[in-house]
């Protein structure tokens, strides 16, 4: 397997499966710039090619916080129905025709009610949106199931409000949780109450840790609040000396805790260096249970294809390793686990083999 040639038409043919993915941070450049005419929001620029190149470079600052500053602009379009719709069903499109089989998408309705919709109204129109979408993928052969994790912004007020509307809509294709925002400063144990109520209705969730603080923000999300699985978790090598885990990085790796690592975002804000050097081929190799994620598609000009042929030009992976990521992803989705492990064995596997 690992024999075969690996070039960018066989990683698009891969079956993929992506758990960290923002919808805000993943429209169309065109579809930004027909919306946001629409809406009278002013761009930096109304050219798709050059608004795409413009959110890459001011993505790349090296801080998270003006890496999220970008937002501005996407989370301008998606206050009305229309515009939830129409960016939900095209993210799953997008997913589709880069090969995704299974994804998990994240959003804050908290940030789409500056146009008059409800919180609940803002969740309905998402869910209809990637419903139509997940349908039109069907219809041309390209199935992708897409599951919702609402997040709560941990720098504001409303974490116990999304945590609620998780609750409320678990059985209308929302799988899970998570807080997102800028982390330093905001230690995800303040939203200790959220956290208790989600566990105590049997709701999954993951938490943004380890990306802007290091170890006790991973510590905090595990150990305090209970989370399934860690958004980013890069700083996790704080924990590693030679080889050597500590404690924390020892209960991550053996209760095969998925670390949802996303390289090119990590680059540009800072949190790793270079994709030869960044955690995850360490943590793979020392047997940590790592996914690969795009985080922000437009927001880091990326794909899942694209992150997966960085990592095999510039940290030498192979197919097999793109493999066992596939699956790591899959094994660890807030899915059922007759689900997962039909996805793994009808899906993942047999695409593996059929590409190669």
């Amino acid at each position: 397997m690992t024999a075969s040639p690996v070039d960018t038409a066989t990683l698009r043919r891969l079956p993929k499966a992506v758990l960290h993915d923002h919808l805000d941070g993943g429209l169309r450049p065109a579809t930004l710039v027909e919306l946001a005419a629409g809406a009278g929001h002013t761009l930096p620029t109304t050219d798709p090619d050059e608004l795409a190149a413009w959110y890459y470079e001011a993505a790349n600052s090296g801080d998270l916080v003006r890496y999220i500053a970008t937002f501005e602009h996407t989370l301008a379009v998606m206050q009305t129905r229309e515009g939830l719709l129409r960016t939900a069903e095209e993210y799953v499109l997008d997913l589709a025709d880069d090969g995704v089989v299974y994804a998990e998408v994240r959003y804050a309705p908290e940030l789409n009610v500056n146009g008059g919709l409800t919180l609940p109204e803002v969740v309905e129109a998402v869910q209809e949106g990637l419903a139509a979408g997940m349908a039109k993928a069907a219809a041309a052969g390209t199935p992708v199931r897409v599951g919702t994790l609402l997040c709560g912004m941990r720098m504001f007020d409303r974490v116990r409000e999304a945590a609620d509307l998780a609750v409320a809509f678990r059985d209308a294709g929302v799988v899970g949780f998570d807080i997102a925002g800028a982390e330093d400063g905001f230690p995800p144990a303040d939203h200790l109450a959220a956290f208790e109520h989600l566990r105590s209705k049997s709701v999954p969730f993951t938490i943004h840790a380890g990306e802007a603080h290091g170890l006790p923000s991973i510590h905090q999300a595990l150990q305090v609040c209970g989370a399934q699985r860690i958004g980013h978790g890069v700083r996790i090598t704080d924990d590693i000396v030679d080889g050597r885990l500590g404690r924390l990085a020892g209960w991550v790796r053996d209760r095969r805790i998925a670390l949802e690592m996303c390289p090119t975002s990590n680059l540009q804000t800072g949190a790793a260096k270079s994709i030869a050097e960044h955690p995850i081929t360490a943590l793979r190799d020392l047997g940590f249970r790592v996914t690969l994620n795009t985080d922000n598609r437009l927001v880091s000009g990326t794909t899942m294809t694209r992150e997966m042929s960085l990592l095999v030009e510039e940290a030498g992976w192979t197919v097999e390793d793109l493999r066992t990521v596939t699956v790591n992803a899959v094994k660890s989705a807030f899915i059922p686990f007759g689900e997962r492990n039909a996805l793994i064995e009808d899906v993942v596997l047999p695409g593996y083999a059929s590409a190669l």
